[in-house]
């Protein structure tokens, strides 16, 4: 009998093993997101990052590129960041290699460049995947039409941007033609920003 459980005990932890490490687990049986404040993301200095300290905050999520044609809305980002802090918004910059190998640098190369280049102030955090199997799981959740149906799809190339809420949710979606400083990004951040907690 006790030979029996313990061959039984033996079969249970290897089942449970295979359920923890398989790759091919399905990720639709996990729990999804419901907003950006349940990630914790690792800033450009390699510090741990909880999202949820922007809760009651209105935040624009882009993906960017030090090597890319749209590399200077850097400068609208850092002008509506300006702009727009101190009444509770802020930008959050994910550097990703994902598209024509343009964001190749370091951690410490990419913040150097944005501080020299750019004057950029804005939380900058660790260079991640947008796109792809190797996708950060924020991206899934932004991406998701699991998650952000309204607003689902990959992203196409670097500095799409997106508006999120005081709760975490995305409310709004951008291109990378659409510049961050544009009139139609501007009146989303403003109705965002002018819409009670």
């Amino acid at each position: 009998m006790k030979k029996a459980f313990l061959i039984l005990s033996v079969i249970g932890v290897a089942a449970g093993a295979f359920m923890v490490f398989n790759p091919q687990q399905d990720v639709n049986a996990l729990p999804l997101a419901k907003s950006i404040h349940e990630f914790t993301m690792k800033d450009i200095d390699g510090k741990d990052v909880e999202l949820k300290k922007y809760k009651g905050s209105v935040v624009m999520v882009v993906n960017t590129a030090s090597k890319c044609g749209y590399t200077p809305q850097y400068e609208g980002l850092q002008s509506i960041f300006d702009k727009y802090k101190d009444r509770g918004f802020t930008v959050l910059g994910f550097p990703a290699n994902n598209f024509g190998g343009q964001e190749p640098g370091t951690a410490a190369e990419i913040k150097e460049f944005c501080t020299l280049k750019y004057k950029v102030t804005f939380p900058m955090f660790a260079k991640i995947s947008v796109l792809g199997v190797d996708q950060d799981p924020l991206y899934t959740y932004l991406t998701s039409k699991e998650t952000n149906p309204a607003f689902a799809g990959d992203i196409t190339w670097n500095f799409n941007k997106f508006l999120i809420d005081r709760d975490g949710k995305v409310i709004a979606r951008f291109t990378s033609k659409d510049k961050p400083d544009s009139e139609a990004v501007a009146t989303s951040i403003e109705t965002a920003l002018n819409n009670a907690k």
